[in-house]
């Protein structure tokens, strides 16, 4: 017996639901188009790595501009200097990936291999201190990153034009998966009964 208070969230748990079957197909076309895109991604991951700095130039440069604006905007505030100086910063650097796009890939694959490094030796020092449940998961992903990390600075600078190419394509397969799966998850949803 449902209380009052019960009755409308019940009614918009059920307009979410039949929102979501609804749309069940966006789901899977969107799930199919990241994995061909990642495939794409996977078949040329140089150009696909060169994309990958140039898109992220572009974003600095946009994001540089608006934090700019938004400093000039409200220049009477205390933090005027320090949010403009940001802006500037972030359009220099956006900038610099655009026209260098080499070297924006190889900062970025030495940041990523000094990532998966530190990363990795902080998991495998937290698992083996630490003993939590099923920390042997952790254990073996630590390793992992940690042999990654060192693989792509072992290549570095030559990794650069592959790695985040390659990491972008195996993302986007991956991503590609889960809309699909979480599509006909919800495809197969079961109607719930109109009170």
């Amino acid at each position: 017996m449902s209380t009052d208070i019960e009755r409308p969230l019940l009614a918009e748990i059920r307009h979410g639901f039949d929102a979501l079957r609804g749309n069940w197909l966006w789901f899977v076309i969107l799930g199919v188009a990241l994995i061909v895109l990642g495939t794409v991604a996977l078949g040329s991951v140089v150009i696909a790595s060169l994309a990958a700095a140039v898109a992220i130039g572009v974003l600095l440069i946009m994001g540089g501009i608006g934090e700019a604006v938004g400093a000039v905007w409200c220049r009477g505030w205390s933090g005027f200097f320090l949010h403009l100086l940001s802006g500037v910063l972030s359009i220099v650097v956006g900038l610099l990936f655009v026209r260098a796009p080499g070297g924006a890939l190889a900062a970025l694959t030495l940041l990523i291999a000094c990532f998966l490094m530190v990363g990795g030796i902080f998991k495998i020092v937290a698992a083996l201190s630490f003993r939590f449940a099923a920390w042997g998961w952790s254990l073996a992903g630590g390793i992992i990153d940690l042999v990654l990390g060192v693989m792509i600075w072992q290549e570095w600078p030559e990794s650069a034009l592959w790695v985040i190419g390659l990491f972008l394509g195996i993302n986007f397969i991956f991503r590609g998966v889960h809309w699909i799966a979480l599509g006909l998850a919800v495809k197969s949803l079961p109607r719930l009964p109109a009170n």
